[in-house]
């Protein structure tokens, strides 16, 4: 079913009928934006009201609509943007934004589990879509959002963190050139600090703002285990994707960049566990993946443990990081004769040598990737955008593969984990710091064992595994949708 068949036969939706929306636009018009998924809560200020405040320093554009199934969240930002625009709408029905004809483009920043049905009917509605990372939820996700811009003639923009202005663009030209010899592998580090979510002993009440039959969207609308329903989704793999999928995607999507891939890699294995807390959390808090491309891999560390016993035992994050690179959260590629290093901690993205000694450092020289979007919205040229979707999905999927790996796991010691992985050198070097690690946080693994994910056979071109757990691993592909918020086969 797709966006227009639903709307006729949704109550929710209404009788009338938006005509797509298809202005071309002047150089001197302001580009008329909707934001889906406002956003709030306890622990962070939510990634809508950050584009809001973003997009508002860009001139030429105009806030024309706010989506949010909160109304705690929705309301306060429209009080606060009638400055900005006297008229502005307030939906809790993205539906009924995206039939708004006065919306030409919309910024998606709702909850991982919403990014491609939101993404996809707004190309069906004739919006152009700048939508947050990760671009997906599963592999099939990013690939229906992929085809649905395509199909529709959308500008749709994905960003991530190394595409913006952050020096890595001319960092990787730099490589390409041939200064640092052979590239050997890329290495991505996620080193962030995550407190306990707490456990709860059932079911907890949903806010009385929340229309939870929206927010529940495409995944199964169950009883709230976990004390916050909002920015904890994160680690409930119904709607998020763990830490590798909130902030380690950006520099993944760094390292298969940095890498020239632009093709999924032909296996994928990932090591890990949830340590240091009994809590209602799901995702993984300390991970390895390790993605095979030829013809060199991508090693990917996510650490979510503070630097040490005191901090853990009081809930806030410390330093610690790539003490060798001083990179706490970003991207690696070591080459034969050096490396580039750039992301949190790392200070400016720049070349080194073998020995840590700083070659040259990288000045961005492209426009930031809000600017970006909004030119290409005029022009039209989808090849000008800095973060294609295209490019979010194949950086998404490394993720989603990471993860599924994982799910598919089972326990096992340390030494048969050594044994399974001893011929893949950059896997077995990162497991040794993931010993290191959880020992000097005196993670019993009596207690709490750690996960040995399978080495899954991808098929790059059908996007779809292979070999004896395939068939397995390819439930994770996709998903179950509940109706009727279901991403269909054909966009």
């Amino acid at each position: 079913m797709n966006r227009r068949d639903f709307l006729k036969t949704s109550l929710a939706a209404g009788a009338a009928m938006a005509t797509p929306f298809s202005k071309v636009l002047g150089a001197n018009d302001a580009i008329r934006l909707g934001v889906i998924g406002v956003g709030s809560s306890v622990k962070i200020g939510g990634m809508g009201k950050n584009e809001i405040r973003a997009f508002l320093k860009i001139p030429g554009i105009r806030f024309s609509a706010l989506c949010d199934c909160d109304q705690a969240h929705l309301m306060p930002q429209i009080e606060k943007l009638k400055s900005h625009n006297p008229s502005i709408k307030a939906y809790t029905d993205l539906r009924a934004l995206l039939d708004d004809k006065n919306v030409d483009a919309v910024i998606v920043t709702t909850p991982n589990h919403w990014h491609a049905l939101a993404t996809i009917w707004a190309c069906q509605a004739g919006k152009d879509v700048y939508v947050q990372k990760p671009t997906s939820h599963t592999i099939f996700e990013g690939r229906k959002m992929v085809e649905a811009a395509a199909k529709y003639k959308r500008i749709v923009q994905a960003p991530h963190g190394p595409r913006e202005r952050s020096g890595f663009a001319e960092a990787f030209a730099y490589i390409r050139q041939g200064h640092l010899g052979k590239i050997l592998y890329a290495h991505g580090l996620n080193y962030k600090p995550r407190p306990s979510i707490g456990k709860v002993n059932g079911p907890r009440p949903l806010p009385a703002s929340l229309d939870y039959n929206l927010w529940s969207g495409p995944a199964s609308m169950v009883p709230l285990q976990r004390e916050y329903l909002h920015y904890d989704w994160h680690w409930d793999w119904s709607t998020g994707d763990g830490d590798l999928g909130n902030m380690g995607i950006h520099y993944m999507d760094g390292c298969r960049w940095g890498l020239g891939q632009n093709t999924l890699p032909r296996r994928v294995m990932s090591i890990g566990g949830r340590f240091g807390y009994d809590d209602d959390g799901q995702t993984p808090n300390t991970q390895i993946i390790f993605l095979d491309y030829e013809p060199a891999p991508i090693i990917f560390e996510v650490r979510g443990l503070p630097a040490d016993k005191e901090a853990r035992a009081k809930n806030w994050g410390a330093k610690q990081m790539d003490e060798h690179r001083n990179v706490k959260i970003g991207t690696i590629i070591q080459c034969e004769d050096g490396y580039i290093s750039g992301g949190s901690g790392a200070g400016p993205t720049a070349a080194y040598d073998n020995q840590g000694n700083r070659i040259k450092t990288f000045e961005p020289t492209s426009t930031d990737l809000r600017t970006n979007f909004l030119d290409v919205i005029r022009s039209r040229k989808a090849e000008d955008l800095g973060s294609p979707v295209l490019q979010g999905h194949l950086s998404a999927a490394l993720v989603h593969m990471g993860n599924i790996s994982y799910r598919l796991g089972q326990n096992a010691s340390n030494d048969e984990i050594r044994a399974t992985i001893k011929s893949e050198k950059t896997l077995a070097d990162a497991f040794a710091r993931f010993e290191q690690h959880l020992e000097a946080h005196e993670i019993d693994l009596g207690k709490t064992p750690v996960r040995m994910g399978p080495m899954l056979t991808m098929n790059p071109d059908e996007e779809r595994f292979e070999g004896t757990l395939g068939a397995y691993a390819n439930m994770y592909v996709s998903r179950n949708y509940r109706a009727p918020f279901i991403v269909p086969d054909n966009v």
